[in-house]
């Protein structure tokens, strides 16, 4: 209980600050979302960012140079999937590492006619891990909050991963309330399975076959398409967008607006 208070005390301290010009630069830059939301959001998404600029541990890798443009790039777009949630700032990502470009991991395979285990290195842009940091491809963050209607963002995948794992499970499921769980089951499970199904026999879909990898993989991809593409995600999965719609009580096909649908 103390310690939430401190806690608590030293954030609004944070927030009292007024929010650097220097910084407001670099949102209106780097992050094209910014540009839709209204007064309140927007105040209610710098506040975020100082505190997750202040609380998490940022840097660089791969000879990148920890800057301010990087942390403010990255949290308002982790920042812009918590302005309809109850949230505690992330409490489970304590370091946020960023690479230049992309970056490789090492990976093992077992051969399944040798059994002999095979070592690889596998390139990636970006990591969530479950009690670990969040690892990120600035060249792919920046470009990711630079165009927002391209259907990709890397941040916006790797944070809804981090979503996800507050209870300590990688099921594509974060948490929520019992009588909004039954039917997010029921609707990413259906959609989940049409990605699958389509995948398979080479359809094109509006939604990134990689969300056919697993269910983890399915809500990053969805909540990716909700904010980047959300009109599109709206009439082609209607039910698909309620759920995501009613989770982060975010409209964002409302938020476009109809001068911007019709854009690209």
């Amino acid at each position: 209980m103390l310690f939430s208070w401190f806690k608590n005390r030293r954030r609004k301290k944070i927030t009292g600050h007024p929010f650097p010009a220097v910084w407001k630069e670099l949102v209106d830059r780097n992050v094209e979302h910014w540009a839709l939301l209204d007064t309140p959001e927007r105040q209610q998404l710098e506040g975020l960012v100082q505190v997750l600029v202040a609380e998490k541990h940022w840097e660089g890798c791969g000879g990148l140079e920890m800057t301010d443009e990087v942390k403010v790039t990255v949290s308002a777009q982790a920042g812009l999937l918590l302005l309809g949630l109850k949230h505690d700032y992330y409490r489970n990502v304590l370091s946020v590492l960023v690479y230049p470009a992309g970056y490789v991991l090492p990976r093992s395979r077992i051969d399944g006619d040798s059994l002999i285990r095979q070592e690889e290195r596998v390139p990636v842009l970006g990591t969530a891990y479950q009690r670990g940091p969040v690892i990120l491809s600035w060249r792919s963050a920046r470009h990711g909050g630079r165009d927002g209607r391209d259907g990709r963002n890397l941040v916006y995948h790797e944070f809804a991963h981090k979503l996800d794992m507050l209870d300590g499970l990688v099921d594509g499921t974060p948490p929520m309330g019992d009588t909004q769980l039954e039917q997010w089951v029921a609707v990413m499970t259906e959609a989940y399975e049409r990605l699958c199904r389509h995948t398979e026999e080479g359809r094109p879909t509006l939604l990134d076959p990689y969300g056919a990898t697993d269910v983890a993989e399915f809500f990053a991809v969805a909540t990716e398409l909700f904010f980047e593409k959300p009109v599109p995600l709206r009439e082609r999965h209607p039910r698909l967008y309620r759920v995501l719609r009613d989770f982060y009580h975010q409209d964002t096909a409302e938020r476009l607006g109809p001068r911007r649908q019709g854009a690209r």
